[in-house]
């Protein structure tokens, strides 16, 4: 018996810059939040900003409704790792505050995640957190700029972290980033370490959406009764860092940078995609 793969949506140049417009716009977004985010509001609020400034433009947030989930954003706050429902939890100096977020344009997804800490750290080991989990994700998107198949990606992200952290990290095992396009959620898988798979072969038009997911100490985990909230269970805070990323005939455009990832790729020696956008 052969094995059934999923087949993997390319894009074309043209399809790509509409993704960018969706990518740049959810950019805005969270720059907006980042300016936002202080202690005092809740997440819900932060939640009602984002879908408002989204359909303000005459796109529509991917999250709401999908497959049943409540709001615009998944904001996790300190032990929870993804998916946290935006509510009336209240913003406390020194949370560790992920938020993820997307939107379509014309048909088009943006995915993106990112992660603060609201004010003054609690403690030296949430910076690291953060940093590690940022660093981690632009590890992946660089060796995406080389690979031949996309497990290369969690093999890169896998080999920053140990080499940063060592066992003080670990990944939210089970959860990994996605394809992307005409859907949110697309074959293939993107997972943050390595696993028995290849990976789909890397070629222009793939889009990915990578999102490296790291908790501090034991990466033991469990779902909240909503059936979304993923919570760490040893004791240790979350971060979460995610980007969509297309690969074209000229290389790499990060769709959710506002500079197309090119700053952060050339630190890395790559040269990034002419962007369509500018």
């Amino acid at each position: 018996m052969g094995i059934v793969r999923e087949k993997v949506e390319l894009k074309t140049a043209e399809q790509i810059a509409i993704m960018r417009r969706s990518g740049l716009l959810l950019s805005r977004v969270h720059d907006m939040l980042a300016r936002e985010l202080r202690p005092g509001i809740t997440t819900a609020q932060l939640d009602a900003l984002a879908e408002e400034m989204i359909r303000d433009e005459g796109a529509l947030p991917n999250f709401k409704g999908y497959q049943g989930f409540p709001a615009s954003l998944c904001i996790s706050v300190n032990e929870v790792v993804v998916h946290g429902i935006p509510g009336e939890l209240v913003i406390e100096e020194g949370d560790v505050v992920s938020i993820d977020g997307g939107c379509i344009v014309e048909g088009w997804h943006s995915d993106a995640a990112r992660t603060h800490i609201v004010g003054a750290p609690r403690r030296a080991a949430d910076e690291e957190l953060v940093r590690i989990t940022d660093a981690a994700l632009w590890e992946g998107i660089a060796a995406l700029a080389s690979a031949r198949r996309v497990g290369e990606v969690g093999a890169a992200i896998e080999d920053l972290v140990a080499m940063e952290a060592g066992e003080t990290l670990s990944h939210l095992e089970g959860f990994g980033g996605h394809g992307i396009g005409t859907a949110m959620h697309q074959p293939p898988d993107v997972m943050n370490y390595r696993t028995r798979s290849r990976g789909a072969k890397v070629v222009p038009g793939l889009c990915l959406a990578i999102e490296p997911m790291l908790i501090q100490g034991s990466g033991e985990w469990e779902m909240d009764e909503d059936d979304w909230t993923v919570r760490a269970t040893g004791g240790g805070r979350a971060a979460h860092a995610e980007h969509s990323v297309a690969v074209t005939e000229q290389g790499l455009i990060v769709l959710t940078e506002a500079d197309g990832g090119a700053a952060r790729l050339a630190a890395a020696g790559i040269t990034a995609a002419p962007d369509p956008a500018a």
